[in-house]
């Protein structure tokens, strides 16, 4: 454990993001120089295996699906690459996105955008569906996620908090307060239980 085992090499800038696909033979990059790359991970080849550069700015988050690639950027759009189609679909949000978080059922997509808003959009069709405030969120890359039932939404803030509210009726239920004024960056739920990481600065919060 801890071996390094390979090492890629492509981007012109720094890599803000990293995925896998569910087989794990995909590795999935994004970067600031506005490109998404993809290296095959059974190949002896270090070089990318596709280039995406659709993106006109950061490419700040990524996730994947069975078939798919969702991935947000500063230029205020969330990407959908359909793998198995070809198909690239946007939808622009108006503001820099540095979180776009897949529901369980794959239906819909909650977007972080640095205007103080988490955005709740249709996957298939755009269609905002709610909007969530009370949090702080403007010049840094603060994620979101989705508790283990996708009945709460939960997002970081730049005033140290964790906002946590109900995904139909948007109200704020809780806040969990960490050091005042230091921005709440990361988060991760934990696919089972009700138990909740954050990361501020150089400490790992564990919730529960």
């Amino acid at each position: 454990m801890g071996q390094v085992l390979r090492k890629y090499r492509g981007h012109a800038g720094a890599v803000n993001c990293v995925a896998m696909n569910e087989e794990s033979t995909c590795l999935f990059s994004g970067s600031i120089d506005c490109t998404i790359k993809v290296w095959d991970l059974r190949s002896k080849s270090r070089d990318a295996m596709q280039v995406m550069d659709e993106a006109k700015d950061s490419v700040s988050y990524l996730e994947t699906s069975d078939h798919e690639i969702i991935a947000a950027s500063l230029d205020c759009k969330v990407r959908r690459y359909d793998i198995r189609m070809g198909l690239v679909m946007s939808d622009h949000l108006g503001k820099p996105i540095t979180c776009s978080y897949l529901t369980k059922d794959g239906q819909c997509l909650v977007n972080n955008t640095a205007d103080n808003t988490v955005k709740l959009i249709d996957k298939e069709t755009g269609q905002l569906l709610n909007e969530y405030r009370g949090h702080k969120h403007a010049n840094y890359r603060i994620e979101s996620v989705l508790n283990n039932k996708d009945s709460y939404i939960l997002s970081g803030s730049e005033d140290g908090k964790v906002v946590v509210w109900d995904l139909v009726d948007g109200k704020v239920q809780t806040t969990l307060d960490h050091i005042p004024g230091k921005p709440v960056h990361s988060l991760s739920f934990h696919p089972k239980e009700n138990c909740l990481l954050t990361a501020v600065e150089s400490r790992i919060y564990l919730w529960k």
